[in-house]
């Protein structure tokens, strides 16, 4: 089968990193996710990755800590997980750059949209790392901007412990109902919080698609790329 898409963004969580471990990096976890984003990138797939930090910090959750304060300690976070899945794909023969939002030459590239265009040009595998740089925004919305900013042609939202959108918690109510198709105005109507509302409207005003999946069931990264349908697709039309 070919791929459907030519480039794109996997958003991925930090909790998907930690695997069961729920903390941390889970060794294992990191390279099953990199030896998927590395077959998707064989079948010429430009692949981007925009990770989360919440498995080491969740900036928002810490209330009684500055706000600027503790999304700077997230983002740090966000950087060892993109350093964490560089490693593992460069270990898979996968060239790889990380690109930092926060300046920090020693570990990362800064981030220049140009730059990370031409190394997807180049066949890299570009991670993202440090959000957007900005407290009070989340690693979603960085991601939408990202997406973006590089043109690609959809976000891949993979989530831990969930296969797509439904109409409540299905680890609550067990007769919660799956979405397999959304508008954008449908998550900010319904509230569903898949994404928060900044993400979901970036998206929804660049015509930005997104598929909504699970991480934990192995290949999904590759079965989404290649058209199967799995998950939630988020789209205006």
């Amino acid at each position: 089968m070919e791929p459907i898409f030519k480039r794109v963004v996997l958003k991925l969580s930090g909790e998907a990193l930690a695997g069961d471990k729920g903390t941390g990096i889970d060794n294992c976890t990191v390279n099953r996710i990199a030896s998927e984003i590395k077959e998707i990138q064989e079948l010429g797939v430009e692949v981007s990755v925009v990770v989360g930090g919440g498995n080491f910090w969740r900036g928002a959750s810490v209330k009684e800590m500055d706000r600027t304060t503790s999304d700077h300690m997230g983002m740090l976070g966000t950087v060892m997980n993109a350093l964490a899945l560089q490693d593992a794909l460069e270990k898979m023969d996968v060239i790889t750059r990380v690109q930092s939002a926060i300046d920090m030459k020693q570990v990362a590239e800064p981030y220049i949209r140009r730059r990370a265009i031409r190394h997807l040009e180049k066949g890299r595998v570009v991670i993202f790392a440090a959000g957007s740089g900005n407290p009070y925004f989340s690693t979603d919305t960085a991601a939408a901007l990202r997406a973006a900013e590089i043109e690609a042609e959809v976000i891949l939202l993979a989530k831990k412990g969930v296969d797509g959108v439904y109409d409540s918690d299905p680890k609550i109510n067990k007769l919660a109902q799956k979405f397999d198709t959304l508008k954008y105005i449908d998550i900010l109507n319904l509230g569903l919080g898949i994404m928060d509302s900044t993400a979901t409207s970036l998206c929804m005003d660049n015509s930005i698609p997104l598929i909504v999946f699970g991480i934990d069931e192995p290949n999904n990264i590759i079965n989404v790329v290649l058209g199967k349908k799995i998950g939630t697709h988020v789209k205006e039309d």
